[in-house]
């Protein structure tokens, strides 16, 4: 069973819906110990870093995701939601992350190297290049998937970055280390692309069950 983070700055509805396409189990919850019996959990986010690690730290849900983590059952973050999982962001002031995974968060400078202004937030389909093809994505096809970002995340080691896509910089598309994945672009808006890589995401928290 998947459970949803309910914060308030998730799209719960388009996420929802893309598990029930898929045929898989899900429920949506604020209720730390709700949440903490998944099988794994996902990270939705909409708006602002500060914002939502305000909510997550004053609701105990960033100690609650921590301890799930510490399990060792599998969380994704979606977007936002995978921006959180870094140790900062400079949106709005620096603003701690939960430190999951090492790096910051920095806003697209809106000018290219020749001075040329370019349009932020980067809206629309990027193609997405497989750099680590770790075993959620043994046999994805490279292909496009759709972001809706103004911050990209800057990792301190990039082997946490397992594809990437380009927007001025090279923008770390997904990201993983030790059962905590992150996608920047929304997996459920993107395609038959997007829908493989979450299908391949639950498959992980089914695989564990089955090994439990």
């Amino acid at each position: 069973m998947i459970g949803i983070i309910d914060y308030g700055m998730g799209n719960l509805f388009s996420v929802s819906k893309a598990l029930e396409r898929l045929n898989v189990s899900y429920f949506i919850s604020e209720s730390k110990e709700e949440l903490l019996k998944a099988d794994a959990l996902i990270l939705p986010g909409v708006g602002s870093f500060k914002d939502a690690m305000n909510i997550l730290t004053q609701s105990g849900l960033d100690a609650m995701i921590h301890q799930f983590v510490e399990t060792g059952k599998p969380l994704l973050g979606i977007c936002l939601g995978m921006q959180l999982l870094f140790e900062k962001s400079e949106e709005n002031g620096i603003t701690k992350g939960l430190s999951l995974l090492p790096g910051e968060v920095k806003r697209f400078s809106g000018v290219n190297h020749k001075g040329e202004a370019y349009k932020v937030p980067h809206m629309g389909w990027n193609q997405l290049s497989f750099t680590n093809r770790s075993s959620l994505f043994k046999t994805a096809d490279e292909d496009h998937v759709y972001f809706v970002h103004s911050y990209y995340v800057d990792p301190k080691e990039t082997d946490v970055i397992l594809a990437s896509s380009f927007y001025d910089v090279e923008v770390p598309a997904v990201v993983g280390r030790n059962q905590v994945y992150g996608m920047q672009f929304h997996p459920e808006k993107s395609g038959k692309l997007g829908m493989e890589l979450l299908k391949k995401f639950t498959e992980i928290a089914g695989e564990r069950v089955g090994m439990a």
